[in-house]
């Protein structure tokens, strides 16, 4: 078929295949270029006419519709031509492009955007070639995807309860409250609402009450109480995030020792493992700051004072607190609130402090473990490299720095001990333990042996045995090898504990039976049963030497 019958055809075809006029078909669909930017040559516009003809011939759609039409004109039938399509008579063979515009005449070029673009939305030609994007052409448009709406999956305050969930829980308040009269729950008959309801140890039920009677009437409505714990979404949060709202002050993101002090003070006037010192305040005092210096030490792992939520998540405090709530011996919720390990701390605390001043001086902790410790680490401690104090007296140690000491001291397996001698042995706090830095302070562990009569360990031997227990993964003693190291407290006794490094020598068979019978136990909770026990024993005036650390009476009580 040649060019010219081909034009005569394509409109007619057109035109029956769409059942509407060709007109309607979306030129951009067919990328047409910008004939304004042609030039005004007749061979030109010929040569674009029969590109564009090119491009609609290659449809599938245009194909198969001209084949159909040779068909038609082969077996001599007439070609269907719409009503006025021309000035003739329908099947006349006259090309039909007149009849395409109502006036007959050529029509005129579409005014073109500033930006002279065929496919800008203000062109005629776009918005004519969506009136036909619905039509079965094959040049309709795709249709635009169907926006789906996401349901929200965040909520940084928790999730919103569920309804049956509301409901018990408003029948239960409901219940509570009415059993008062006119609905008023004074501090006294508080408790029940804080363990049934809002899920939380016991003791916390001052704080809590504290909370919401901001006017100090000495009562909570329950109209109080929901706009409270209700309306601030606090029934489908975690329990660590409720005991981080309900402990701290409005103004904070954090907490602070002052923070839990409301809370151990009612602990210590309710538990029935405490009610011995209710007549010693002062011990009462020491005991809240004990427990709270431990939490800090285990929980605030940034170390600046300020416990945060996310380190709140990550302890195992929560657990403790609940524990201590359920349990009337004191002594086995190990964590934290042991009245024994307070004990042990307190009495160590108390026998270096020779002046009884409530401070402890270099001299007074080089006779700690039996002068188990030597001259160089106990300076590099009062230097305040690995913490410092917070003491008011300069050059002496306090109560609660004491107890970090302690704490890292007899349970070296734990981070925050790693962390602290880590800090004391790295000389020029590079993070990096270098095998100057270990013989820097094993001379005097040498020179302590000859003085003893003991078989001195050259260091080169030394060096490789700890090379050996650690395993460096770049060649160079870094704190996360300690960390994922089991023997990594060895390796600071080496370094500057001779007790502990002959002890470890020597492979004592009775250690080793007391950790194989109670892995749960760490090196803290051996070291204070067995101070306890010797401690107690002194107590009542028997020799703590007389095999003490092998018995272990449980219905032994905390002595007054």
């Amino acid at each position: 078929m040649s060019v010219s019958a081909m034009d005569a055809a394509m409109p007619t075809a057109a035109a029956a295949s769409s059942g509407v006029e060709v007109g309607a078909l979306d030129p951009d669909l067919l990328q047409l270029p910008d004939l304004a930017s042609l030039p005004c040559k007749p061979l030109s516009v010929r040569m674009r006419l029969e590109d564009l003809f090119s491009q609609w011939l290659s449809l599938p759609e245009t194909q198969r519709l001209v084949f159909s039409l040779l068909e038609d004109a082969k077996a001599g039938l007439a070609l269907p031509v719409p009503a006025g399509a021309g000035n003739g008579t329908p099947g006349s063979p006259v090309s039909l492009l007149p009849g395409m515009f109502p006036s007959g005449s050529t029509p005129p070029l579409s005014p073109r955007s500033s930006s002279s673009s065929p496919h800008s939305p203000k062109s005629p030609m776009r918005r004519l070639g969506s009136g036909a994007s619905s039509l079965g052409s094959p040049l309709k448009k795709a249709s635009e995807p169907v926006k789906e709406i996401i349901p929200q999956f965040y909520f940084p305050n928790g999730p919103p309860p569920s309804r049956e969930v509301s409901e018990e829980c408003m029948t239960r308040i409901d219940q509570l409250f009415s059993a008062h009269p006119e609905g008023l729950l004074p501090l006294s008959a508080f408790v029940p609402v804080t363990r049934e309801i809002c899920k939380l140890p016991s003791f916390f039920s001052s704080c809590l009450f504290r909370k919401i009677d901001v006017n100090n009437r000495g009562f909570v409505t329950r109209d109080e109480f929901i706009s409270y714990w209700l309306k601030e979404n606090m029934l489908t949060t975690d329990n660590a995030t409720r005991v981080f709202s309900v402990l701290k002050q409005a103004d904070k993101t954090y907490l602070t020792q002052d923070d839990f002090r409301p809370i151990l003070r009612e602990l210590l006037m309710t538990h029935r493992g405490l009610e011995f010192l209710h007549d010693t305040p002062e011990f009462q005092e020491r005991y809240a700051e004990t427990v709270i210096y431990r939490i800090f030490y285990h929980v605030n792992r940034s170390g600046n004072g300020r416990l945060q939520l996310r380190e709140l998540k990550r302890s195992n405090l929560i657990a403790a607190l609940q524990q201590v709530d359920e349990e009337e011996d004191i002594n086995k919720v190990l964590k934290y609130f042991s009245y024994e390990h307070f004990y042990v701390i307190y009495c160590k605390f108390w026998e270096l402090d020779s002046d009884h001043d409530f401070f402890i001086d270099k001299d007074d902790l080089i006779r700690y473990g039996n002068h188990a410790l030597t001259y160089r680490i106990v300076e590099r401690i009062f230097s305040q490299v690995p913490r410092k104090f917070t003491s008011t007296v300069e050059g002496k140690m306090g109560y609660e720095d004491f107890v970090w000491f302690i704490l890292s001291e007899e349970d070296k397996s734990s981070e925050p001990s790693l962390e602290y001698w880590f800090k004391c042995v790295d000389l020029d706090c590079d993070g990096v333990i270098t095998p100057n830095e270990m013989q820097y302070f094993y001379e005097e562990q040498l020179h302590r042996m000859e003085c003893m009569a003991q078989e001195p360990v050259l260091f080169e031997d030394i060096v490789c045995q700890m090379a050996d227990m650690i395993c460096p993964k770049q060649g160079q003693v870094k704190l996360h090898d300690l960390k994922r190291c089991k023997l990594s407290g060895n390796f600071f006794n080496i370094l500057f504990n001779l007790n502990k490094f002959v002890a470890f020598e020597t492979r004592d068979p009775f250690l080793i039976r007391q950790e194989r019978e109670d892995p749960s136990l760490t090196e803290w909770d051996r070291f204070a049963r067995q101070e306890y026990i010797r401690l107690s024993m002194e107590e009542d005036g028997e020799d703590a030497s007389n095999g003490s650390a092998e018995v272990w009476d449980d219905s032994l009580e905390a002595p007054y």
